[in-house]
């Protein structure tokens, strides 16, 4: 069952992302900022973290996870640091994904040997 209710919330996620592609001229860098956005405005109103508990990876492995979990370690920081804490949070609490993204993205590019395209 937790698989179902993973797929549904990451399902309905980008159902709704899709749905801004289609219907309106956004491109596709300023919807990805509205998803991430969309996660901290949930975090600091208290409906991710549920939605988080429910849904598991369907809620965090989108975007809007991405937005939630810099605003969870920007709110850690400023709790233990203060006023440092808000520049310091959101880069300690990303590094792992993004270091993460970066190391397999280099790994599969020595694998498959991309092309550059003009």
């Amino acid at each position: 069952m937790d698989y179902v209710k993973a797929f549904v919330v990451g399902g309905i996620i980008c159902v709704l992302a899709q749905i801004l592609m289609d219907k309106t001229k956004l491109l596709p860098g300023r919807i990805m900022v509205i998803l991430v956005c969309t996660g901290v405005v949930l975090g600091a109103l208290g409906i991710y973290k549920p939605l988080l508990e429910f849904a598991q990876c369907g809620a965090s492995v989108p975007l809007t996870g991405f937005g939630y979990n810099l605003w969870k370690g920007i709110t850690e920081a400023v709790d233990k640091d203060g006023f440092i804490g808000l520049f310091r949070g959101g880069f300690q609490m990303a590094a792992v994904g993004s270091s993460a993204a970066l190391i397999f993205g280099y790994l599969a590019s020595l694998i498959f040997k991309p092309k550059m395209t003009k």
